[in-house]
């Protein structure tokens, strides 16, 4: 069966190794995980999945091959640990107040739990089509593929009546897969692959290896020290504000967040729709206090790496047309000051908060894709981490 869960997790394309298998039978091996099917798969996650973006296979492969194994119990345990405290919240959150009332008059919360208790411990075998005992199409309360206005549903892959008050079997395991919108701790994960660090300025810290190798070749106490180690990677991110941007405030300040965080070398500005002569720091302060766009160019050297985070949704003309932009007569069009950008600084990438099907539905986000030669990116786990490699070649 251990083989069988290695051999589908690979298939599954969750990137495991022998030695971690082997590390897992280790596990095992020295009790970690006991008789419980609830420690193996902790042990077993622990031990195979080395990024979170892999859990959802994991879980997935692990309920189809441990699908039915059950931890042995002494008697009574397993009633003991239904959680129906748990299932009281939840009937108060989904259930109507004329569904509590009729549950109410069927026996209510502690008949059923109680009745469930008595199934449990007098049933012997499987039962199909009755009305009492935990089994399939009949009219029991426990049980699948039936009906009973108040019951708990136990081994159906899906609703039918809608009236079950319980999926016993529901996963309780969080899905997490390269789709899912980015939170500020999922964003630093993935902002890690552009980490390049380097020991730069003043010597704080003991460099151990080099004072042990002089100490001996001087026969004295040689300390020698070091300056403390940053990540040498350098950021300009530009990020487009108002407008169509504001359904997506929180998930660029969650990106802006996790970037300050990783980033000692982080040097950020604000636009509207496209990049024109003049950028800004401060929102409040936009129309008094900007900074000409050629500034920025000439400041930061060209091995900065570039970001623009933005939806990429405006009019076509406020990209290519002098005088296009909707708030200001613009010299220059929008597209000429992009291609600047792109002229200094080699990597560069856009960053879109927008579903990557819908992008074909709006004219400018093609003309930015051309612009930007392609280098556009959902603002996704899997977006994020492809444009980290685009930033990395």
């Amino acid at each position: 069966m251990f083989i069988d869960f290695f051999l589908q997790l690979k298939q599954a394309r969750v990137p495991v190794s022998l030695r971690e298998y082997l590390t897992l039978l280790d596990g095992m091996d020295a009790g970690l995980a006991g008789m419980s099917i609830d420690h193996f798969y902790y042990l077993s996650r622990a031990t195979l999945v080395k990024d979170e973006k892999n859990l959802d296979r994991f879980d997935r492969v692990f309920g189809e091959v441990f699908k039915g194994l059950e931890t042995p119990a002494e008697e009574g345990v397993a009633v003991q640990n239904l959680p129906e405290e748990w299932l009281r919240k939840l009937a108060e959150r989904f259930l109507s107040e004329e569904e509590k009332a009729e549950i109410e008059a069927l026996g209510g919360w502690d008949k059923l739990m109680e009745t469930l208790k008595q199934r449990l411990e007098e049933q012997k075998k499987r039962h199909q089509g009755g009305s009492k005992w935990i089994g399939t199409a009949g009219t029991s309360p426990f049980g699948a593929y039936g009906y009973n206005p108040e019951g708990v549903r136990v081994g159906q892959d899906d609703n039918r009546n809608f009236r079950a008050v319980k999926v016993w079997d529901k996963r309780e395991f969080k899905n997490l897969d390269d789709t899912l919108e980015l939170g500020t701790r999922n964003i630093k994960v993935a902002l890690r692959r552009l980490r390049r660090f380097a020991r730069e300025g003043a010597p704080t810290e003991l460099d151990l290896d080099d004072t042990i190798r002089a100490t001996a070749k001087r026969g004295y106490l040689d300390i020698r020290m070091v300056p403390e180690r940053h990540n040498a990677v350098k950021i300009l991110l530009f990020l487009d504000v108002g407008g169509s941007m504001n359904p997506h405030v929180r998930m660029v300040e969650e990106l802006f967040s996790a970037a300050r965080s990783e980033f000692k070398h982080l040097e950020y500005f604000y636009f509207h729709n496209c990049l024109y002569e003049r950028v800004w720091k401060d929102n409040l302060r936009r129309r008094s206090e900007t900074i000409p766009t050629w500034e920025v160019l000439h400041t930061y050297p060209s091995d900065y790496k570039v970001i623009f985070v933005g939806d990429a949704s405006m009019s076509p003309y406020e990209i290519v047309y002098p005088g296009g932009s909707v708030e200001h007569w613009n010299e220059e069009a929008g597209a000429q000051w992009l291609e600047r950008v792109l002229d200094v600084y080699e990597r560069a990438v856009w960053l879109n908060p927008v579903k990557e099907a819908w992008w074909d539905h709006t004219q400018s986000v093609d003309m930015i894709q051309k612009i930007m030669k392609g280098r556009m990116f959902p603002l996704t786990l899997d977006g994020l981490d492809r444009a980290t490699r685009e930033l990395t070649r």
